[in-house]
């Protein structure tokens, strides 16, 4: 029998590449400092915790649909954070983290061969993954009447970007919604850091100034890796349009693809409190601010990272010039072409890392 592995179909997995670079940064005397991804690395706030032991005696299954307290929750805090009214708790969906939600989204709404997908020109790479799986074809665009008469089935949106930490403004994303609107096109909101603002308040899809509170053909992703530091629970959820979202529960509900009930509690009691996230984006703060400072001491220049988990950092050097550099300092970042061909003279440099790793990074350039 003859078959193309679907490997084959898809990149190489771009952090793969960055193993020379990693065991360079590892001989430091004083240890590696890893940037280079952007994992929580702070505790699990413990009410968070005594959720998820809560109900972790009971063995039956849960739903794909999720308990209607992690519904209401998650309504409930986009409504309270981010101004978003109107929420259906009907509405919104429980992922098994973000990047799984993302990468089954096209196929999962019935694109496929023939079909475009339009993400930005700084990607996370999942977005490729995702349109690359469902057989559909990718554009690379930040402005919508770039596209001219391309016929478009899908648009990805991340604000605050992974990786340049560029947020759009209100009337930026007026102007997709009423475009997509016009076309049918389907509009998908990655707003994984709407939380991380520094230099601005950033704006979710939903926000009536946007939308005018009609959420026809519009999608917003969220997570709660980075804000609540729960990456490795893997929790986040998609709500917007009622119909998609009908749609995303049928296919999910065949496929299996249910939230464990322990994760669901753990994220309904995250997302009911915002203490410990004032908290998280303290200590973000904190080291952004140290980070910032010593980068641009070292004479990088810092594009936008306005909000969000990384800086976006250039010496007017190819990437992998820079990623040497900085590694034979101990200091492993992620190269900008792993996020499009424009980012061949960036980097990216998580925050994401203790406040004794942060110092020692800041040191190190300082030397």
């Amino acid at each position: 029998m003859h078959r193309t592995p679907v490997a084959r179909t898809l990149p190489d997995f771009p952090w793969d590449s960055l193993l020379e670079a990693k065991i360079r940064a590892q001989a430091h005397p004083d240890g590696i400092v890893d940037l280079s991804v952007g994992t929580p690395v702070d505790p699990v706030a413990p009410h968070i915790r005594e959720a998820l032991l809560s109900v972790a005696d009971q063995p039956g299954y849960p739903t794909t649909h999720g308990t209607l307290a992690l519904r209401t929750a998650a309504a409930d805090a986009l409504h309270r954070r981010y101004g978003v009214t109107g929420i259906d708790e009907a509405a919104v969906l429980p992922a098994i983290g973000t990047k799984e939600l993302i990468a089954w989204l096209p196929r999962l709404l019935a694109l496929g061969p023939g079909d475009t997908v339009v993400i930005p020109e700084f990607a996370y790479p999942t977005y490729e993954v995702g349109a690359l799986l469902a057989g559909a074809e990718v554009i690379r665009s930040d402005g919508v009447f770039a596209l001219g008469p391309q016929r478009v089935e899908m648009i990805y949106l991340n604000s605050p970007s992974n990786p340049t930490g560029r947020v759009l403004g209100v009337e930026h994303l007026r102007k997709v919604v009423e475009w997509a609107r016009e076309r049918g096109v389907i509009v998908v909101s990655d707003e994984c850091y709407l939380g991380l603002g520094w230099d601005t308040d950033p704006v979710s899809l939903l926000d009536p100034r946007v939308c005018d509170g009609v959420f026809d053909g519009l999608l917003a992703v969220h997570s709660l890796s980075k804000t609540s530091n729960l990456a490795s629970y893997r929790a986040g959820f998609v709500t917007g349009d009622s119909e998609l979202i009908g749609d995303l529960l049928e296919v999910r509900k065949h496929a299996g693809m249910m939230v464990p009930l322990p994760i669901q509690a753990a994220a309904a009691a995250a997302l009911s409190s915002d203490q410990h996230e004032a908290e998280q984006k303290k200590r973000y703060r904190h080291r952004r601010d140290v980070l910032r400072s010593a980068v641009e001491a070292a004479g990088f220049r810092i594009d936008h990272s306005e909000a969000g988990l990384y800086l976006w950092a250039t010496r007017g050097e190819q990437a992998s010039d820079t990623v040497a550099w900085l590694a034979q300092r101990g200091i492993l970042v992620a190269p900008g072409h792993f996020y499009g061909p424009r980012g061949a003279k960036h980097v990216r440099i998580a925050l994401t890392a203790t406040d004794e790793r942060i110092e020692a990074a800041a040191k190190r350039l300082a030397a």
